[in-house]
């Protein structure tokens, strides 16, 4: 399961996860425990968020596309069959 999250994502969102992670860090020990600790967190989550929905999006993009092949392959059928029963 985890190896499947991980290559939905392409190595510009690899960069953005790598550099979002590394700046939350940085600036919690530069900053420490404070109140602006909050608002990176916030920043984070948000960022956390888009990745979630950059997955979600990509899974549907997947099914949607799996979908549509089988409609085409029911379609291309459809026609065979009626191509045969005209001759």
């Amino acid at each position: 399961m985890l190896k499947s999250f991980w290559s939905q994502f392409d190595p510009s969102a690899f960069v953005v996860i790598f550099l979002t992670l590394v700046l939350f860090l940085s600036a919690l020990f530069m900053k420490g425990f404070t109140q602006e600790v909050l608002l990176e967190a916030g920043v984070f989550l948000v960022s956390v968020k888009l990745i979630m929905l950059s997955y979600r999006n990509s899974i549907s993009a997947k099914r949607t596309d799996e979908r549509l092949a089988r409609i085409q392959s029911m379609l291309q059928a459809l026609e065979d069959r009626a191509s045969r029963s005209e001759t």
